[in-house]
């Protein structure tokens, strides 16, 4: 029998790129360094809609197979997972985990006391920003548990770190490629600073999957760009450090309404580059203004260009924050985050010290 099963949004057979997906995948793949490939079992949700009663069936078939079953649905999926896991499980009396991706789970159960019920039911529910836990805890979520995001990837020593010191400085936005993230408003932001001097001194590289309903909209962007500007594509998550250390910072401009604990930030700090954001959700929570990166209002309009603007002019206001992004980066660490996620399996510490 397996320690544990993940149903998730794996993909398995294509390149996504999407939150769900990579932390899916970085949930499997510290828990097989933590406890084995052989102890770790795996349900692909992708395209479950096709065939729910197919997708029933995997379902009972991995409560069968398995101690714990950890279900990582995204927000249309939260509706139906958790439900079925609780039905099936009254034949097999497994522990049931939700590990939740992005920060609108409490707006949804505030929605819906259908919702609610099953959430209730589970062992425990994993979210990314203590304030998260507090909102569920307030709506009587009490199984609700703080678990950071995290990253399975290389952290910069300091001897590695790249300073950004003469024209142009490069940044770039790196999230699903989406107004809502921001896209436009750091597009403006470096076509502002440029144009304040007259000559290129930011260029901006626009990294991340084009999300379907966005990409008529992109497209005639990009056909506008100046040369400091530039869409760089998906970058595969073992190769984001190397991509991003040489970036004087990364813009997160995101108003995106299901923002949770973003990756975008732990990515920028592995690599040691301070993170320009908005103070949207739980940003602030994570990013600390001035220390790790620079916390700004999102209803200035016209305020990211401003600070990048003076950044620029001072870009060792920025690289001072360098080594704290690293140290910072650390607290998000897959092997340090998993430990609450194995005491929750009934997985030892101790054990888990000793695989890694």
């Amino acid at each position: 029998m397996y320690k544990v099963g993940i149903c998730g949004h794996f993909g398995i057979g294509y390149d996504f790129a999407d939150g769900q997906t990579t932390k899916t995948k970085a949930v499997y793949k510290a828990l097989v360094n933590s406890l084995g490939e052989e102890n770790v079992a795996v349900l692909d949700t992708y395209g479950w809609r096709k065939d729910p009663v197919r997708m029933i069936n995997r379902c009972r078939k991995l409560l069968g197979e398995c101690e714990n079953v950890i279900m990582m649905p995204a927000q249309r999926g939260v509706r139906v997972f958790p439900a079925v896991f609780n039905v099936l499980n009254k034949s097999f009396g497994r522990k049931l985990h939700y590990i939740v991706i992005g920060g609108w789970l409490a707006d949804e159960l505030k929605a819906s006391a259908f919702l609610m019920r099953p959430i209730k039911k589970l062992d425990r529910v994993y979210v990314e920003a203590e304030k998260m836990r507090d909102d569920l805890h307030a709506l009587g979520v009490t199984n609700a548990v703080y678990m950071p995001n995290f990253r399975v990837k290389n952290i910069l020593q300091p001897s590695e770190l790249v300073y950004s010191s003469s024209e142009p400085y490069r940044v770039c936005t790196f999230s699903r490629v989406l107004k809502e993230k921001g896209i436009e408003d750091a597009i403006e932001a470096v076509r502002y600073v440029n144009s304040h001097f007259g000559r290129t001194v930011c260029t901006l590289d626009i990294f991340g999957m084009i999300e379907p309903e966005y990409g008529e909209r992109f497209e005639e962007l990009q056909q506008g760009f100046e040369p400091f500007i530039s869409y760089k594509g998906i970058v595969a998550n073992d190769r984001s450090t190397d991509e991003l250390k040489s970036c004087f910072a990364v813009l997160f401009p995101t108003y995106y309404e299901g923002e949770g604990m973003a990756g975008t930030i732990i990515d920028a700090f592995a690599a040691g580059v301070p993170v320009i954001a908005t103070d949207w959700h739980y940003n602030s929570a994570i990013i600390r203004h001035l220390t790790d990166g620079i916390i700004y209002d999102r209803t200035k309009q016209g305020l990211l260009g401003k600070i990048l603007l003076e950044m620029s002019q001072s870009p060792q206001k920025l690289n001072s924050l360098k080594l704290n992004c690293i140290e910072q980066a650390v607290h998000f660490e897959s092997g340090e985050v998993c430990r609450i996620l194995l005491e929750g399996l009934g997985v030892s510490v101790e054990r888990e010290a000793e695989t890694v």
